[in-house]
């Protein structure tokens, strides 16, 4: 996931101030702007400024769908990539500057759109979560006043279960800056700014001076990440959870899902040896079941664990009782250590409740036209 790149305003409070002074001392914010990114940032960073709102604020676009999460973490470090968010930051604030001289009016504010299409269990990679929820904590605590409003656009039904990860670190006033559009956000975006301000590719008139609808000169659409250019091969992760799974056994461990639309999502390593690996539905309750007794959601598979830890994660469709099974049925000779980590994300229920309603009102505008 990507951070949102609000711009740097002064603070009111000594203790914010000081906090201020800290981060521009430490990014060294005065040169940033003539730091160049690692290339792996330069090509594969989705986002970027095209455009301005009918007040002259410039408009910040994040792609989320092709952004590569894991593979930016394996190629950049964590202090590249909020320099490099910063550094946007900079470029905003001059911006902003620049379009205050030419209107001759007071620009400090700045437009996002956020196109979720394309959004997906990867994004949701715990280490990519938390990366994201670093940069967006630092933001949102010294500066979030420069942000003017934030559009949602083409939400998948998976955006409350990522929106519910990160609103916690959101202030009650960034969150109700946050619109979610429905199918007819090419009509509500063109409310705010004029065609001519916005790409083709989302519903405008704008193209570069090659006549590429989507802008590329302005905003890059990310992609995945070759590997020639990661670093690491892994990251280093906390687990919650050892156990030790006997040869000729295997383990379970068990989570009710109350409502469809949660996700679950693990991680786990083994030592020494790979490990089986799969997802069940229970068709009885209150009893242990066999593999084969249960539903098979995540078919079984062994996993290479030992040389790379394994993650992953499924939406939910129904509730019921899930069963992760670590399967070492087929090692007669040894036992296999797993540590790992489950969670069962929640979707966030306010932003579901309007991606349902825009999808209803659509449906009836849809029937009405039908019917005409």
């Amino acid at each position: 996931m990507c951070c949102p790149p609000f711009p740097i305003r002064t603070t009111t409070s000594s203790c914010a101030g000081s906090e201020y002074v800290e981060v521009r001392k430490h990014m060294d914010a005065d040169n940033i702007i003539n730091w160049r990114p690692p290339e792996v940032i330069q090509k594969y960073m989705s986002g970027g400024m095209c455009g301005y709102d009918l007040d002259g604020c410039p408009i910040w676009y994040e792609i989320i769908g092709p952004l590569d999460a894991k593979g930016i973490l394996l190629s950049a470090s964590k202090q590249d990539l909020l320099k490099n968010k910063y550094r946007d930051c900079e470029m905003l604030l001059q911006e902003c500057d620049k379009q205050t001289q030419k209107l001759g009016k007071r620009v400090e504010m700045i437009m996002m759109i956020y196109d979720c299409e394309g959004l997906g269990l990867k994004h949701l990679w715990k280490p990519a979560v938390e990366a994201y929820g670093e940069l967006l904590s630092m933001f949102e605590e010294n500066y979030p006043e420069t942000l003017k409003r934030l559009f949602v656009i083409k939400a998948p039904k998976l955006f409350p279960v990522a929106y519910n990860l990160i609103k916690h670190l959101l202030s009650e006033d960034t969150r109700k800056k946050i619109v979610v559009l429905g199918a007819n956000w090419k009509e509500v975006l063109q409310k705010y700014i004029a065609p001519e301000e916005i790409p083709v590719v989302y519903g405008g008139t704008l193209r570069d001076p090659d006549g590429n609808p989507k802008c590329v000169t302005k905003i890059n659409y990310g992609g995945d990440i070759p590997k020639k250019y990661y670093v690491r091969d892994q990251l280093k992760q906390q687990y919650e959870h050892l156990v030790v799974v006997n040869r000729g056994s295997s383990h379970q461990v068990e989570y009710e899902i109350l409502f469809p639309g949660c996700v679950l999502r693990w991680q786990f390593m083994s030592e020494g040896a790979d490990v089986g690996f799969g997802v069940y539905l229970k068709t009885r309750i209150g009893e242990r079941q066999r593999a084969g007794e249960m539903m098979e959601v995540l078919p079984n598979q062994r996993y290479n664990a030992h040389l790379v830890p394994e993650d992953g994660s499924l939406t939910c469709s129904v509730a019921g009782i899930y069963v992760l099974r670590f399967d070492n049925t087929y090692s007669y000779l040894h036992a296999k250590k797993v540590s790992y980590t489950v969670e069962v994300l929640l979707p966030d229920k306010k932003s579901e409740e309007q991606i349902q309603q825009l999808e209803e009102t659509m449906n009836e505008l849809d029937l009405n036209n039908a019917h005409q």
